[in-house]
């Protein structure tokens, strides 16, 4: 398994949201968007709420990628690995529906919990990055997105 390293940890806890792509039985990609993602001693999770097919997929191939982006930084990371389906008696499985619980409250149903066993990591980066002014910041960048998209940003 490779390591998550702290800024792929930020960039998961700041987007909220993720896409994870899986393989329906007759090949066509299946895509479900994931806001229950999260880091854990160094391992990739994310809770089942109401994904059925995203685990009859990964029950039957546990091939799997997600992407997470932070619209505002225009950056993130793609994931490639396997995936295990935990039984509900897992301790994984009840510190991750816990923490779905404590996050968004106790009616959030964890029907599945999924341990990603990364395989490869490789940072996304968008055109900002790329064709923009190299020398231009970070904090520069997020606040032409926060400016573009009409968002304050009330954070610490």
């Amino acid at each position: 398994m490779i390591e998550i390293n702290a800024d792929v940890e930020i960039i998961i806890k700041q987007a909220m949201l993720s896409f994870v792509a899986t393989v329906n039985e007759d090949g066509t990609p299946n895509l479900s968007p994931k806001a229950s993602l999260t880091v854990r001693d160094g391992a990739l999770y994310f809770a089942d709420i109401a994904s059925p097919r995203t685990i009859e997929n990964l029950k039957r191939n546990p091939a799997v990628e997600i992407n997470v982006v932070d619209i505002f930084q225009r950056r993130g990371y793609r994931f490639k690995g396997r995936a295990s389906v935990l039984p509900s008696n897992h301790n994984e499985f009840s510190m991750i529906a816990d923490w779905v619980r404590a996050t968004n409250g106790p009616e959030y149903p964890v029907d599945h919990v999924v341990r990603i066993e990364t395989t490869l990591i490789t940072p996304l980066l968008s055109p900002a990055h790329v064709f923009a002014d190299p020398h231009r910041s970070q904090e520069e960048i997020k606040n032409t997105y926060y400016h573009k998209y009409g968002v304050k940003f009330v954070g610490p």
